[in-house]
């Protein structure tokens, strides 16, 4: 009985890896089923923002982004989308690119497919209604794969190549300005938040992010980078 257990419980182990931390491994590591950076022909960067919107960040986030002409990326989640539809339909006619990060910000590892798929049309349907445009492209919470996502056909999966850390405030905006420049290169797609209240971040790290975005677009400019859209 004793071996019985142990046997069905390795095979619970087994399967789990290949549901979740195999496919991630996959693409977080060997650039599989994923895309983790824009073209590094030329000196571009695709800014990204996870976790909105929020209705005091986001907006002071688009605020920035317009004073510098630079066009950027939301991974929105759909409850969040739905508290705040004036906002994600400003992100839309500012001319950003809207995408999907679940309907709740849940790791995809202990979701069925049958839930997984269900929390990503959700919020395609509520960008839909919205804005009448199509999002094709998803990132994971937390960047966690799960194995039906290497199988279905009507998303792109984006991940990233810089990560700032920026959903702790521990460091400040210096602190991520800091990870920002030391990682950056040419067709760095970058990953920052513009909403703090998500498990594991801390609430008014958005306003740090903010700050320390100021200072690292315009040393880009000064480098002579591009900033682009993913879909560029």
């Amino acid at each position: 009985m004793v071996r019985f257990f142990i046997t069905i419980g390795s095979l619970l182990i087994v399967l789990f890896l290949f549901y979740g931390p195999i496919p991630s491994l996959l693409t977080r590591l060997f650039n599989l089923f994923s895309i983790n950076q824009v073209s590094n022909r030329k000196k571009q960067i695709a800014l990204t923002f996870d976790d909105g919107p929020h209705p005091v960040y986001t907006p002071l986030l688009l605020d920035l982004l317009r004073s510098h002409s630079i066009k950027a990326t939301f991974f929105v989640l759909g409850s969040e989308a739905e508290k705040h539809p004036a906002i994600i339909r400003r992100i839309h006619e500012e001319g950003h690119l809207l995408a999907i990060h679940n309907y709740k910000h849940k790791c995809n590892w202990f979701l069925s497919p049958n839930s997984l798929k269900n929390q990503i049309d959700k919020t395609a349907d509520i960008i839909k209604n919205l804005t009448n445009y199509d999002p094709i492209f998803y990132r994971p919470p937390w960047g966690l794969v799960s194995l039906p996502l290497l199988f279905q056909k009507k998303y792109r999966l984006i991940l990233w190549s810089v990560m700032a850390n920026d959903w702790s405030s521990k460091h400040g905006s210096q602190g991520i300005l800091n990870r920002l420049i030391k990682q950056t290169k040419s067709g760095s797609i970058v990953l920052l938040h513009d909403n703090g209240d998500t498990v594991g971040a801390d609430e008014d790290a958005p306003s740090h992010t903010i700050e320390a975005l100021e200072s690292y677009i315009l040393q880009c400019f000064e480098n002579q980078y591009e900033f682009v859209l993913i879909n560029e």
